[in-house]
């Protein structure tokens, strides 16, 4: 687990680093406003595109998606795990007692 987030850390800093290359060239010029909850996405998808390039972006979000799949994955083993323990724990108490 530990594994999977220090991987997510390093993607969000080499966003960081190429938004922070990107703002340095003069790409992030205009501003977009946001009034609506539903264009949230929308305003995220056009704010990521305009700021790192469209390639850059859709590399950066695949690899982003996938370790947070592979993330969420791992939580959801472990706490079976340990469910499957307390229940087990629980079993064997019940039938000493």
């Amino acid at each position: 687990m530990t594994d999977i987030v220090v991987k997510i850390l390093l993607e969000l800093l080499s966003v960081l680093a190429l938004a922070t290359k990107q703002i340095k060239q003069g790409r992030f010029s205009e501003p977009v406003t946001v009034y609506k909850l539903p264009l949230l996405n929308v305003f995220l998808e056009k704010f990521a595109k305009k700021l790192l390039g469209e390639s850059e972006v859709e590399a950066v979000l695949q690899r982003l998606d996938r370790l947070t799949q592979e993330e969420a994955r791992t939580t959801v083993a472990q706490t079976l795990s340990v469910v499957h323990g307390l229940v087990n724990n629980t079993r064997v108490v019940m039938e000493g007692a």
